[in-house]
Protein backbone atom coordinates (compact mmCIF):
# COMPACT_ATOMS: atom_id res chain seq x y z
CA UNK A 1 0.00 0.00 0.00
CA UNK A 2 2.73 2.42 0.54
CA UNK A 3 4.34 2.15 -2.51
CA UNK A 4 1.53 3.27 -4.74
CA UNK A 5 0.78 5.50 -2.34
CA UNK A 6 4.22 7.39 -2.52
CA UNK A 7 4.98 6.90 -6.48
CA UNK A 8 1.11 8.05 -6.94
CA UNK A 9 2.41 11.52 -5.03
CA UNK A 10 5.65 11.83 -6.78
CA UNK A 11 3.42 11.24 -10.52
CA UNK A 12 1.62 13.97 -9.23
CA UNK A 13 4.42 16.40 -10.09
CA UNK A 14 5.17 14.71 -13.56
CA UNK A 15 4.74 16.12 -16.89
CA UNK A 16 4.08 14.98 -20.07
CA UNK A 17 2.43 12.35 -22.44
CA UNK A 18 2.38 8.69 -21.81
CA UNK A 19 5.45 7.55 -20.27
CA UNK A 20 7.11 10.44 -21.81
CA UNK A 21 7.01 12.32 -18.46
CA UNK A 22 9.22 14.73 -16.78
CA UNK A 23 9.54 16.41 -13.75
CA UNK A 24 7.42 19.75 -13.90
CA UNK A 25 7.15 20.96 -9.87
CA UNK A 26 3.74 22.26 -8.99
CA UNK A 27 2.44 22.74 -13.25
CA UNK A 28 0.01 19.87 -12.53
CA UNK A 29 -1.45 22.04 -9.62
CA UNK A 30 -1.46 25.29 -11.71
CA UNK A 31 -3.11 23.43 -14.71
CA UNK A 32 -6.02 22.12 -12.10
CA UNK A 33 -7.16 26.13 -11.60
CA UNK A 34 -7.18 26.61 -15.19
CA UNK A 35 -9.08 23.00 -16.50
CA UNK A 36 -12.64 23.66 -16.86
CA UNK A 37 -13.22 20.05 -17.16
CA UNK A 38 -12.10 19.11 -13.48
CA UNK A 39 -13.86 22.57 -12.34
CA UNK A 40 -17.14 21.09 -13.07
CA UNK A 41 -16.24 17.15 -12.07
CA UNK A 42 -14.82 19.09 -8.64
CA UNK A 43 -18.24 21.41 -8.95
CA UNK A 44 -20.27 17.62 -9.37
CA UNK A 45 -18.50 16.05 -6.93
CA UNK A 46 -19.76 17.94 -4.43
CA UNK A 47 -23.01 18.37 -5.71
CA UNK A 48 -23.75 14.50 -5.29
CA UNK A 49 -21.93 14.77 -1.36
CA UNK A 50 -24.19 17.62 -0.92
CA UNK A 51 -27.65 16.31 -1.63
CA UNK A 52 -27.46 12.98 -1.87
CA UNK A 53 -25.61 11.79 1.22
CA UNK A 54 -28.15 13.68 3.89
CA UNK A 55 -30.66 12.24 1.78
CA UNK A 56 -29.28 8.63 2.13
CA UNK A 57 -28.83 9.08 5.75
CA UNK A 58 -31.91 10.34 6.89
CA UNK A 59 -34.04 7.32 4.67
CA UNK A 60 -31.76 4.98 6.14
CA UNK A 61 -32.55 5.80 10.10
CA UNK A 62 -35.96 6.40 9.14
CA UNK A 63 -36.61 2.62 7.68
CA UNK A 64 -34.48 1.27 10.23
CA UNK A 65 -36.44 3.18 13.04
CA UNK A 66 -39.75 1.67 11.29
CA UNK A 67 -38.24 -1.92 10.94
CA UNK A 68 -37.28 -1.86 14.62
CA UNK A 69 -40.68 -1.79 15.82
CA UNK A 70 -41.98 -5.34 16.76
CA UNK A 71 -45.78 -4.29 15.78
CA UNK A 72 -44.86 -3.95 11.96
CA UNK A 73 -45.79 -6.99 9.77
CA UNK A 74 -43.55 -8.22 6.90
CA UNK A 75 -40.64 -6.89 8.76
CA UNK A 76 -38.22 -9.40 7.29
CA UNK A 77 -39.39 -9.15 3.73
CA UNK A 78 -38.90 -5.07 4.25
CA UNK A 79 -35.72 -5.45 5.38
CA UNK A 80 -34.68 -7.55 2.86
CA UNK A 81 -36.06 -5.50 -0.17
CA UNK A 82 -34.55 -2.44 1.32
CA UNK A 83 -31.41 -4.60 1.39
CA UNK A 84 -30.90 -6.55 -1.37
CA UNK A 85 -29.82 -3.22 -3.65
CA UNK A 86 -26.61 -3.23 -1.64
CA UNK A 87 -25.59 -6.99 -3.04
CA UNK A 88 -26.98 -6.58 -6.49
CA UNK A 89 -24.65 -6.99 -9.46
CA UNK A 90 -23.65 -3.85 -10.86
CA UNK A 91 -24.88 -4.45 -14.44
CA UNK A 92 -27.59 -5.72 -13.31
CA UNK A 93 -28.84 -2.90 -11.48
CA UNK A 94 -27.39 -0.16 -14.03
CA UNK A 95 -29.75 -1.89 -16.77
CA UNK A 96 -32.59 -1.64 -14.49
CA UNK A 97 -32.18 1.51 -14.09
CA UNK A 98 -31.41 2.35 -17.58
CA UNK A 99 -34.89 1.09 -19.01
CA UNK A 100 -36.33 2.76 -16.45
CA UNK A 101 -35.83 5.81 -16.73
CA UNK A 102 -35.27 5.86 -20.33
CA UNK A 103 -37.77 8.36 -23.05
CA UNK A 104 -40.35 5.74 -22.83
CA UNK A 105 -39.51 3.84 -19.39
CA UNK A 106 -41.85 3.10 -16.69
CA UNK A 107 -41.06 6.21 -14.70
CA UNK A 108 -42.04 8.49 -17.62
CA UNK A 109 -44.78 6.51 -17.72
CA UNK A 110 -45.97 6.02 -14.17
CA UNK A 111 -45.15 10.54 -14.42
CA UNK A 112 -47.61 10.77 -17.28
CA UNK A 113 -50.13 8.64 -15.92
CA UNK A 114 -50.33 10.84 -12.59
CA UNK A 115 -50.40 13.86 -14.68
CA UNK A 116 -47.10 15.16 -12.88
CA UNK A 117 -45.68 15.70 -16.18
CA UNK A 118 -46.98 16.42 -19.87
CA UNK A 119 -44.74 15.26 -21.69
CA UNK A 120 -41.54 12.88 -21.31
CA UNK A 121 -38.53 13.75 -19.69
CA UNK A 122 -35.18 12.93 -21.12
CA UNK A 123 -33.40 12.18 -17.64
CA UNK A 124 -29.87 11.60 -19.35
CA UNK A 125 -30.01 14.27 -21.90
CA UNK A 126 -30.85 17.54 -19.85
CA UNK A 127 -28.18 18.22 -17.23
CA UNK A 128 -30.41 18.82 -14.20
CA UNK A 129 -32.66 15.28 -14.49
CA UNK A 130 -29.09 13.38 -15.19
CA UNK A 131 -27.72 14.29 -11.66
CA UNK A 132 -31.81 13.80 -10.08
CA UNK A 133 -31.30 10.44 -12.02
CA UNK A 134 -27.77 9.29 -10.90
CA UNK A 135 -28.85 10.80 -6.94
CA UNK A 136 -31.83 8.29 -6.86
CA UNK A 137 -30.11 5.36 -8.13
CA UNK A 138 -27.24 5.60 -5.45
CA UNK A 139 -29.72 6.25 -2.87
CA UNK A 140 -31.72 3.28 -3.79
CA UNK A 141 -28.61 1.07 -4.08
CA UNK A 142 -26.62 2.43 -0.59
CA UNK A 143 -29.74 3.11 1.67
CA UNK A 144 -30.12 -0.24 2.77
CA UNK A 145 -26.62 -0.82 3.68
CA UNK A 146 -26.47 2.06 6.32
CA UNK A 147 -29.80 0.80 7.18
CA UNK A 148 -28.30 -2.12 8.62
CA UNK A 149 -25.80 -0.20 10.93
CA UNK A 150 -28.62 1.99 12.58
CA UNK A 151 -31.07 -1.13 13.18
CA UNK A 152 -28.74 -3.29 14.73
CA UNK A 153 -27.77 0.19 17.01
CA UNK A 154 -31.38 0.43 17.62
CA UNK A 155 -31.74 -3.52 18.57
CA UNK A 156 -28.82 -3.07 21.16
CA UNK A 157 -30.48 0.04 22.63
CA UNK A 158 -31.38 -1.37 26.17
CA UNK A 159 -35.46 -1.37 26.11
CA UNK A 160 -35.98 0.02 29.69
CA UNK A 161 -34.75 3.51 29.07
CA UNK A 162 -37.78 3.66 26.77
CA UNK A 163 -40.24 1.98 29.15
CA UNK A 164 -38.73 4.37 31.71
CA UNK A 165 -39.48 7.28 29.42
CA UNK A 166 -42.81 6.21 28.59
CA UNK A 167 -43.84 5.96 32.48
CA UNK A 168 -42.91 9.65 32.87
CA UNK A 169 -44.86 10.97 29.68
CA UNK A 170 -42.29 11.96 26.96
CA UNK A 171 -44.05 12.03 24.18
CA UNK A 172 -42.47 9.72 21.37
CA UNK A 173 -40.89 12.56 19.22
CA UNK A 174 -39.08 13.58 22.57
CA UNK A 175 -38.11 10.13 23.08
CA UNK A 176 -36.36 9.65 19.40
CA UNK A 177 -35.25 13.26 19.49
CA UNK A 178 -33.64 13.19 23.08
CA UNK A 179 -32.63 9.37 23.95
CA UNK A 180 -32.26 7.74 19.92
CA UNK A 181 -30.61 10.14 18.12
CA UNK A 182 -27.89 10.88 21.08
CA UNK A 183 -27.62 7.26 21.47
CA UNK A 184 -27.14 6.60 17.34
CA UNK A 185 -24.55 9.28 17.20
CA UNK A 186 -21.44 7.01 16.84
CA UNK A 187 -23.35 5.23 13.78
CA UNK A 188 -23.73 8.15 12.52
CA UNK A 189 -20.84 9.46 12.10
CA UNK A 190 -19.59 5.89 11.12
CA UNK A 191 -22.57 6.11 8.24
CA UNK A 192 -21.69 9.77 7.04
CA UNK A 193 -17.68 8.99 6.61
CA UNK A 194 -18.11 5.95 5.28
CA UNK A 195 -20.96 7.56 2.76
CA UNK A 196 -18.78 11.14 2.63
CA UNK A 197 -15.86 8.21 1.12
CA UNK A 198 -17.88 6.47 -1.25
CA UNK A 199 -19.76 9.45 -2.84
CA UNK A 200 -16.30 11.59 -3.37
CA UNK A 201 -15.28 8.54 -5.03
CA UNK A 202 -18.35 8.07 -7.32
CA UNK A 203 -17.58 6.45 -10.62
CA UNK A 204 -19.50 3.12 -11.32
CA UNK A 205 -23.09 4.90 -11.86
CA UNK A 206 -22.12 7.44 -13.99
CA UNK A 207 -19.92 5.59 -15.95
CA UNK A 208 -22.60 2.77 -16.30
CA UNK A 209 -25.16 5.44 -16.95
CA UNK A 210 -23.60 7.82 -19.17
CA UNK A 211 -21.23 5.38 -21.35
CA UNK A 212 -18.29 7.30 -19.64
CA UNK A 213 -18.86 9.95 -20.87
CA UNK A 214 -20.36 12.01 -17.46
CA UNK A 215 -22.55 13.78 -20.23
CA UNK A 216 -24.53 15.74 -21.28
CA UNK A 217 -21.99 18.01 -21.29
CA UNK A 218 -20.47 17.20 -18.41
CA UNK A 219 -22.83 17.43 -16.09
CA UNK A 220 -22.56 14.20 -14.55
CA UNK A 221 -18.66 13.98 -14.72
CA UNK A 222 -16.95 13.41 -11.25
CA UNK A 223 -13.24 13.38 -9.79
CA UNK A 224 -12.76 9.86 -9.89
CA UNK A 225 -14.40 9.45 -13.53
CA UNK A 226 -12.04 12.25 -14.99
CA UNK A 227 -9.44 10.35 -13.11
CA UNK A 228 -10.11 7.05 -15.48
CA UNK A 229 -10.53 9.07 -18.32
CA UNK A 230 -6.85 10.66 -18.22
CA UNK A 231 -5.45 7.60 -17.56
CA UNK A 232 -7.14 5.16 -19.83
CA UNK A 233 -9.58 7.00 -22.60
CA UNK A 234 -7.80 10.04 -23.50
CA UNK A 235 -4.02 10.57 -23.71
CA UNK A 236 -2.77 9.08 -21.07
CA UNK A 237 -1.79 11.87 -18.44
CA UNK A 238 -0.99 10.03 -15.51
CA UNK A 239 0.79 12.35 -13.71
CA UNK A 240 -2.18 14.94 -14.28
CA UNK A 241 -4.45 12.32 -13.15
CA UNK A 242 -2.45 11.44 -9.90
CA UNK A 243 -2.85 15.16 -9.43
CA UNK A 244 -6.37 14.90 -9.37
CA UNK A 245 -6.50 11.39 -7.51
CA UNK A 246 -4.65 13.77 -4.76
CA UNK A 247 -7.14 15.90 -4.92
CA UNK A 248 -9.81 13.47 -3.71
CA UNK A 249 -7.82 12.48 -0.97
CA UNK A 250 -7.33 15.71 0.72
CA UNK A 251 -11.02 16.52 0.09
CA UNK A 252 -12.09 12.98 1.97
CA UNK A 253 -9.33 14.18 4.44
CA UNK A 254 -10.60 17.36 5.20
CA UNK A 255 -14.08 16.09 5.58
CA UNK A 256 -13.89 13.32 7.59
CA UNK A 257 -11.47 15.24 9.94
CA UNK A 258 -14.50 18.06 10.42
CA UNK A 259 -17.08 15.21 10.89
CA UNK A 260 -15.37 13.70 13.84
CA UNK A 261 -14.19 17.22 15.05
CA UNK A 262 -18.31 18.23 15.26
CA UNK A 263 -19.31 14.60 16.29
CA UNK A 264 -16.38 14.96 19.43
CA UNK A 265 -17.46 19.02 19.70
CA UNK A 266 -20.77 17.52 20.55
CA UNK A 267 -19.91 14.56 23.39
CA UNK A 268 -17.98 17.52 24.88
CA UNK A 269 -21.15 19.60 25.18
Amino acid sequence: MIYPIVWSLWMSFQVGKGMNLSFGGFANIIRLTKDPVFLRALGNTFTFFIVQVPIMIVLALLFAVALNDATLRFRGLFRTAIFVPCVTSLIAYSTVFKSMFATDGIINQTLMALHLISGPISWFGDPFWAKVAIIIAITWRWTGYNMIFYLAALQNIDRSIYEAARIDGVPAWARFRYLTIPMLKPVILFTTVVSTIGTLQLFDEVYNFTAGTGGPSDSTVTLSLYIYNLTFKFMPSFGYSATVSWVIVLVVAVLSFLQFLVARDRRRA
